[in-house]
């Protein structure tokens, strides 16, 4: 049972149902959920992939986390490695299989965005902004992947990109509160290469930017007035906010405080995007 316990954690359930939730909101957004055995289809194969890239990412940074976070299952010597590898693939492999069952193009999804995430584990997170820019990616496609389900995924191009740049700002956040463990295996980051008050310029400037692009869908009449009133009060404030605390306290420990609460933050922005697209029902697509 403790043993299951691990392999549970290691996949990150909060992580892995903000991707299960990302999907089927990207179908949703859409104006359908039918068929909806493929848009659940599509959510637990994004499921499984999410987990699957969970568990490699803390193969590959078993030597780091043993420094930045020691009670993870493998540091603390509750899963093997060898274990957690095998986990990895026969769940991305999984992961790939229930793509296929969606469509064709979900499937190609899938097979890219598995192997994109094992790539970044193993190679891409320890350079400059290119983890960065992978793992921002893959997170974008997972609306998209649940616009495919439902054959429509122009209409989830708006959250992917939003979605692209929240995590692109958060992953430049993350490499900053993990300097020490990073840079004593050699693993060269954003921050490592450029330092740390440069990287929180990054982030901040990342965030200004997706601050401005989320009022446009509103000023545009793609998404209604609720939308605006979520986004400006429940996402833009709180990334407001926690820009604030990072300047004023950049330690490791606040700067972990501040991404799980931009984490959390991610939920009311997929609240938002539901909200308007289904108070508005001019919705171009």
């Amino acid at each position: 049972m403790a043993q299951l316990t691990a392999y549970l954690t290691i996949t990150r359930p909060i992580n892995v149902i903000i991707g299960i939730f990302s999907i089927f909101v990207g179908a949703l957004i859409t104006g359908t959920l039918e068929p909806l055995a493929k848009v659940l289809l599509a959510c637990l194969s994004g499921g499984v992939i999410a987990g699957a890239a969970n568990a490699i990412n803390d193969y590959y940074d078993l030597e780091i986390d043993r420094i930045n976070k020691p009670n993870r299952p493998l540091p603390a010597g509750k899963l093997t490695p060898t274990g957690v590898f095998n986990f990895s693939v026969i769940f991305f492999g999984v992961g790939i299989v229930l793509g296929a069952l969606v469509n064709l193009q979900a499937f190609f999804i899938a097979l890219f965005s598995s192997g994109l995430l094992f790539l970044y584990s193993a190679r891409l997170k320890r350079t400059v902004l290119w983890g960065n820019l992978s793992v921002s990616l893959v997170t974008g496609l997972a609306f998209i992947y649940g616009g495919v389900a439902v054959n429509r995924f122009y209409a989830s191009l708006i959250p992917a990109g939003f979605s692209f740049f929240f995590h692109l700002g958060r992953e430049i956040i993350k490499d900053t509160q993990d300097v020490e463990g990073d840079a004593a295996n050699q693993v060269v980051t954003f921050p490592i290469q450029y330092g740390k008050k440069p990287a929180l310029i990054a982030a901040t400037a990342v965030y200004l930017f997706l601050i401005v692009l989320t009022l446009l869908p509103y000023f545009y009449q793609i998404y209604g007035f609720y939308y605006l009133i979520v986004v400006l009060l429940g996402v833009d404030g709180v990334v407001v906010a926690i820009l604030f605390s990072i300047w004023c306290d950049s330690s490791a420990k606040n700067l972990g405080r501040m991404s799980n609460l931009l984490k959390a933050d991610m939920l009311v922005g997929l609240v938002a995007i539901f909200l308007g697209r289904t108070t508005n029902s001019s919705f171009p697509f």
